[in-house]
């Protein structure tokens, strides 16, 4: 009798299998292939902080430079935009896996209305952009003083 190794996942990937080939079968196959992420788009992680005095977000873009990224703020949203190319357009036999996505992404937030739009500022710096949105004067909280007699 040969005793076979179990193995919990090997369920999950003809499960995993059997629902690619129904999609595909459904809706086409995903362009240049199964495991292809270069025509697919992508999303950068981005981390959002807020103080008194400032909103600020950071965007992951590695391997991008300033010259391929957008930033911009149209009716109260701020927009970062971009695309990260493929570096090389080798077609060789060597490649096992491509697993770092490529391609344009647009990723949108909704500002509020108290930001001092016209002192904005994005800088980029090792493949991380940080966008300042400085508030308004008006709108920072105001420490009140209360006298007792």
């Amino acid at each position: 009798m040969a005793l076979i190794r179990f193995d919990p996942f090997r369920e999950l990937d003809s499960f995993r299998s059997q629902m690619n080939r129904l999609i595909d079968d459904s809706f086409g196959p995903a362009k240049g292939g199964d495991d292809s992420m270069l025509s697919r788009g992508w999303a950068p992680k981005v981390d959002i902080f807020e103080d008194q005095d400032n909103i600020t977000v950071t965007a992951e873009l590695p391997g991008m430079e300033q010259k391929d990224v957008e930033v911009r703020i149209e009716d109260a949203t701020l927009i970062i935009k971009g695309e990260r190319k493929l570096e090389h357009e080798e077609k060789k036999d060597n490649y096992h896996r491509i697993e770092r996505s490529y391609g344009s992404f647009s990723r949108s937030f909704s500002l509020p209305t108290n930001l001092a739009l016209d002192k904005v500022e994005a800088k980029m710096d090792k493949g991380v952009l940080k966008v300042m949105l400085p508030r308004k004067e008006e709108a920072k909280p105001k420490q009140i003083e209360v006298k007792v007699k």
